[in-house]
């Protein structure tokens, strides 16, 4: 852990860096169960993998308090979702009118299949020790191997009709936010800090200034421009006075 690392200099940072966290994610108790849920609803992960996490980085009291929370906060999200969802909306049912009335036989066909293996593979969940929740029947199955390409909105696409009401919750989860900003910008009063002129640099002014604002703060000796100007008076008297041309280099 740097925190404990000999080195002073790595441990001033990752200081600044937890203290960082610690603003914007809040303390472990207080920290929005939100981005645990992120992780049980991936199928490589669920609740093994958050479980396991969470003893290895904070203690297995600790971490098993932890989970015991997220247990319960999946639980009541799932509940909530379930209570809420309907089995199809108007616009799916009228889309799927739509469908049927442009290609009659096909789209009724497989709209059947999916129906039975649906009701298939809810017998046999019945079946084998009660009925079971959905949540429950996900937990209970076998994690998805880890692969870098797998694709966890796909994966929940395919498996819909199987989980209608955890899709929703994944759906919502797993949503990938186009932009964000602060809330005191957004109800901010001040104004723009940057005006229409300086957010529309070309990259070659940009870089411009970004080199020339490096090359300042480089500087070790100190600028003093009076030096400067009483050398050039000087050095302008003498050329006067010798009435020749000093080459410079």
């Amino acid at each position: 852990m740097c925190l404990i690392s000999e080195d002073e200099h790595l441990r001033k940072i990752a200081e600044r860096m937890q203290e960082k966290f610690k603003k914007y994610r809040g303390e472990l108790e207080k920290m929005n169960k939100i981005i645990f849920i992120a992780s049980v609803l991936d199928p490589r992960n669920k609740f093994e993998y958050v479980s396991l996490a969470l003893e290895k980085l904070f203690g297995e009291k600790k971490g098993k308090k932890i989970n015991a929370e997220v247990y319960a906060y999946m639980n009541s999200l799932f509940e909530e979702y379930s209570t809420g969802s309907c089995p199809q909306s108007p616009s799916s049912s009228t889309s799927s009118n739509n469908t049927s009335n442009t290609s009659s036989g096909s789209v009724i066909t497989v709209s059947l299949i999916r129906t039975k293996l649906h009701l298939k593979k809810q017998k046999e969940d019945n079946g084998s020790g009660g009925a079971k929740s959905e949540l429950d029947k996900y937990i209970s199955e076998e994690q998805e191997p880890f692969s870098e390409e797998f694709d966890i909105l796909s994966w929940w696409e395919i498996h819909a009709l199987r989980f209608p009401i955890l899709s929703e919750l994944a759906r919502d989860v797993l949503a990938i936010k186009i932009s964000s900003v602060a809330s005191e910008c957004a109800f901010s009063t001040g104004g723009r800090i940057l005006d229409s002129f300086r957010s529309s640099l070309t990259p070659k002014c940009v870089q411009v200034l970004v080199c020339v604002q490096d090359w300042l703060r480089e500087e070790k000796n100190p600028i003093s421009v009076e030096e400067d100007l009483e050398y050039l008076e000087e050095l302008k008297l003498d050329m006067e006075n010798n009435g020749s041309t000093t080459s410079f280099v």
